[in-house]
Parts: C-alpha cells; structure tokens; sequence
C-alpha cells in the first residue's frame, strides 16, 4: 500500500461533479482505492463514499492505493485531484 498527503484546491472541493468525475477516473484501476480525511476512510470507488467525507477546498487528505501498479496509479490519482476543474 501507498499514500499520499494533499490538499485538495478545486473551488467546490470533492463534492457532486467533481466527486462523479473522480470516481469514474478510479473505477477501471486493480485493487483498493482509499481517500482518508480525519481519520474516516472511503473508498474512492463510492460516489456515496467520498461525498460523505465532505472534502471542501482547503481540506487536507490522504489518497491511498493498494495492488497492482500501485505506485503509477497514486500518481495518477494525485495529479488527477490536483487538476480538478474548478
């Protein structure tokens, strides 16, 4: 498993369209796709998932990753929450 912290810089943070766009971006990868916010895990596979954490702009999280190309999709994921439209 592989993890890494951001904070997450789009306007409306992770909720509703932003929240859809990224589930279906992580929905195709192997393995186990997990956004952590205080302490609460989701999966990121789950639109009911990630919108429960309440990812605002400014919120710091953890995105984590676990199977196969593990540490090519972290990337992936990251640079995808990071280049969220606005």
């Amino acid at each position: 498993m592989v993890e890494k912290t951001l904070t997450v810089t789009n306007e409306t943070g992770l909720h509703a369209r932003p929240a859809a766009s990224l589930v279906q971006f992580v929905k195709n990868m192997d393995g186990k796709v997990e956004l952590v916010k205080d302490g609460k895990t989701a999966n990121a596979k789950s639109i009911f998932s990630v919108m429960a954490l309440g990812i605002s702009k400014g919120t710091e999280i953890t995105a984590r990753v676990e199977g196969d190309n593990e540490e090519e999709n972290l990337e992936k994921l990251v640079e995808f929450i990071n280049n969220l439209d606005e």
